[in-house]
């Protein structure tokens, strides 16, 4: 019989008062909302984060000291596939809302991921990735938004802005001439692609997997420049 999932930690997420619950069995781990059904990720399926990274670090990739920002640590595999694409001279911006998630990431949980936060190239912001746009125009050559399941936010109502025109609006202003913008998102949603366009950017929309090769939920990353 498969062993039980454990709760091993909590944190509280900032700003609405609910909490994140991370549980183990085994070497697996998972994030869940307390209170809600079903997970928000798991250490087993990653692939899509993994595609996230690569999709847009690979643009960028051969510039000068590339800098770029990742909204949403989650397990780290984001972070850990964009330093894999990036040269030594690159820097990686994390901003995460939940100081809890960081710490689980500096515990057993980064393991799974290679502990990417102790790769010199790695900045941790703690608080809103939309805070961080605002403050910093022209600062990033690749931004990577996975935060909540995507536009349609399950974690946190203030996550809508950064989805909405305005938000959109601060990325594109937070980008480097040819910069590139992706955003991860668990199911397609047309009308947010419309309000990519409207905003002014070309917008690809690429399939990937939760579990790779080939398997696993489908999921969907825009890619917008």
């Amino acid at each position: 019989m498969m062993a039980k999932f454990e709760e091993i930690a909590t944190a509280s997420i900032p700003g609405q008062g609910g909490e994140l619950r991370l549980l183990q069995r085994n070497d697996e781990f998972s994030i869940r909302i307390a209170g809600k059904s079903g997970e928000l990720m798991n250490t087993r399926l990653h692939g899509s984060e993994d595609a996230l990274a690569e999709l847009a670090c690979r643009r960028v990739a051969e510039r000068i000291e590339a800098r770029v920002l990742i909204g949403g640590l989650g397990m780290g595999f984001t972070l850990a596939n964009a330093l894999a694409c990036l040269a030594q001279d690159a820097t990686a911006v994390v901003a995460e809302l939940v100081p809890g998630v960081v710490e689980w990431n500096r515990g057993p949980l980064g393991a799974a991921a290679g502990y990417p936060l102790k790769d010199p190239r790695t900045q941790v912001r703690l608080g809103d990735v939309g805070e961080l746009l605002r403050q910093e125009p022209g600062g990033f050559d690749a931004i990577m938004l996975d935060v909540d399941n995507g536009p349609e936010g399950l974690t946190r109502r203030e996550n809508d802005w950064l989805y909405s025109p305005k938000g959109l609006a601060a990325a594109q202003a937070a980008l480097r001439p040819d910069g590139i913008l992706a955003i991860w998102s668990a199911g397609q949603d047309p009308a947010f692609t419309d309000r990519l366009k409207r905003v002014g950017f070309v917008v690809e929309e690429v399939m990937v997997r939760a579990h790779r090769p080939g398997k696993g939920a489908k999921h969907w990353i825009w890619l917008a420049w």
